[in-house]
């Protein structure tokens, strides 16, 4: 029997309505050439647009809707005329943080074909996956703003850091290091200023590494962290870091594998209890938005990890499979990794590339990672 798999599909705003159509076409592709499952899409108009029209972006009740999928398909939300914080809280955040996506997953490596703007490193050199906590820390949404407009104003942005929500991502963390071949992971903070939750955080990777004497691990200043990935890259496998610092490092990892226009990322709900949320992490892109261009890799990759997410392995490597044979072709580059191709002729491409993908990738590859064990219960 044939097994149906629902996926909510948010395009959102800008280069996004463009890249999710590109993904979904190839997934329609994929799918139908697979046999053992189907994908049933539901798309939904939430966004910018939507929020000119009656003033939200998405229903009062939007998460509540998405429980109803197995996952969350989506593109990239932000316009010029409306302040970026409004559209951020409004759609990716109302989702992430409603439905506990408290890992995001963004892994980074050259793919074929791609240089990196670091001299002498290639394919091979640069192979990680960035863990950012996601539903806490300097993004918690605690704050506030008093004395507005006069010179004694004040403004406080609260960062939070709970045991319980450090514990798990850091077991996350270790967990999927544990899964990769190197297993190593280096633990990023900035504990010498901020001295009280960033101290929790050195501290709780000491407790949890513990269960884990398999895996190497080490800590790194944030500072220094960018420091090491541009200037030892090998040296670096399994990152964690807070929902600030893993934002930062992860667009500065995606540039250095080439260009923001192939990052994946994947929101995870690690437990199952609620859909996760897998999105190319390069933004609306306003500047390119419409002119056919936008680089629909990251979406591709996106859409591997979602399918390796909802348990179809072999269907997610051979969609992986495709964009390697793709992207290692520079005449089917888009114009952020220097080249002149469509994003309609990149899809069709992979389309094409479909029926000759290998079935299976080398390990480690895709970068979504198995759930982690229960957490402790002291």
């Amino acid at each position: 029997m044939t097994k149906t798999y629902r996926i909510a599909a948010i395009p959102g705003d800008g280069i996004g309505v463009e890249v999710i159509g590109a993904g979904l076409a190839v997934l329609e592709v994929l799918t139908g050439n697979s046999g053992g499952f189907r994908l049933e899409v539901t798309r939904f108009d939430w966004g910018s647009e939507r929020y000119r029209r009656i003033g939200s972006l998405m229903p009062a009740d939007g998460a509540a809707q998405l429980l109803a999928f197995d996952a969350i398909l989506f593109g990239a939300v932000g316009a010029p005329d409306l302040p970026d914080h409004l559209t951020l809280w409004g759609l990716r955040l109302a989702i992430c943080q409603p439905l506990d996506q408290y890992a995001n997953v963004r892994p980074t490596r050259i793919l074929p074909g791609i240089r990196s703007p670091l001299a002498r490193v290639g394919p091979g050199d640069l192979d990680w996956v960035i863990v950012r906590e996601n539903s806490e820390g300097e993004y918690a949404g605690h704050g506030g703003r008093s004395h507005r407009g006069k010179p004694q104003e004040v403004a406080t942005e609260v960062a939070i850091f709970t045991r319980a929500g450090v514990t798990r991502i850091m077991r996350f963390a270790f967990e999927l290091a544990r899964s990769r071949p190197r297993k190593r992971l280096t633990v990023v903070t900035k504990s010498n200023a901020q001295r009280h939750g960033l101290l929790l955080w050195d501290e709780i990777a000491a407790e949890v590494a513990q269960g884990f004497p398999d895996v190497s691990w080490d800590k790194m200043l944030v500072d220094a962290m960018t420091v090491r990935m541009t200037l030892h890259p090998q040296s670096l496998d399994t990152i964690v870091a807070t929902n600030l610092h893993a934002d930062i490092l992860s667009d500065l990892a995606a540039a250095l594998a080439g260009s923001i226009g192939i990052a994946p990322t994947a929101n995870l709900n690690p437990d199952g209890s609620t859909p996760s949320m897998f999105e190319p992490i390069h933004g609306s892109a306003h500047d390119i938005a419409g002119k056919g261009i936008a680089n629909p890799v990251a979406t591709f990759w996106t859409a591997a990890m979602m399918l390796e997410h909802l348990g179809e392995p072999a269907a997610a490597a051979r969609l992986m499979r495709a964009i390697e044979r793709v992207t290692a072709d520079p005449t089917l580059h888009t114009p952020d990794l220097g080249g002149a191709a469509s994003t309609r002729r990149v899809k069709e491409a992979v389309i094409a590339a479909l029926t000759l993908a290998d079935p299976e990738p080398p390990p480690g590859q895709i970068g979504t990672p198995p759930a982690p064990g229960p957490l402790p219960t002291e």
